[in-house]
């Protein structure tokens, strides 16, 4: 039988404030790259490692769902809703509770781009991810943004919770 630590729970302020810190995060990042860069320009933030740039995507990583812009965002949208809806009903513990707000974020921000612009904005290009999908033959690493890295952080979260072992009782009754 697992036990439960009584109290330890993902407090709901902390879901609405976890998901309006990321929707400003990235939407802020996104708009400054907008005013500062032209579009498909690039500059190194960490040589060899990171850029920021500019580019619009119509559809999802590496390409898929191209030209499908509205779909994914009603999609992101339903997405986003129901995990605001579910951690506002539900206790859930701290770890889950912000793998779950990091990706509604994510998935809420994008959705708004695909909403406003028809097509999400991506800032992002790292130059360490794209030697390792260059070396397996697959090309450069998509260029992404804030929210995507909300939405993969909150989904490596959630495997990882999956894998710690439930704590068990002591006693063998």
């Amino acid at each position: 039988m697992a036990l439960r630590r009584a109290g330890v729970v993902w407090p709901r302020p902390a879901v609405i404030a976890g998901v309006l810190a990321c929707l400003l995060l990235d939407q802020s990042l996104k708009a400054w790259a907008v005013r500062e860069f032209t579009l498909g320009e690039f500059r190194e933030v960490l040589p060899g490692v990171l850029s920021l740039g500019l580019i619009y995507n119509t559809g999802a990583a590496w390409s898929l769902f191209a030209g499908a812009a509205l779909p994914l965002a009603a999609l992101r949208l339903v997405v986003g809703v129901a995990l605001l809806v579910y951690l506002s009903r539900r206790a859930v513990p701290p770890l889950t509770g912000v793998a779950l707000t990091l990706i509604a974020g994510g998935a809420l921000s994008n959705s708004l781009d695909g909403w406003r612009l028809g097509k999400v904005v991506d800032t992002l290009a790292s130059h360490t991810l794209s030697a390792v999908t260059r070396a397996l033959g697959q090309g450069d690493f998509p260029v992404f943004n804030l929210a995507d890295v909300w939405v993969v952080s909150g989904v490596l979260l959630l495997l990882l919770r999956s894998t710690r072992s439930p704590t068990r009782s002591s006693s063998t009754a």
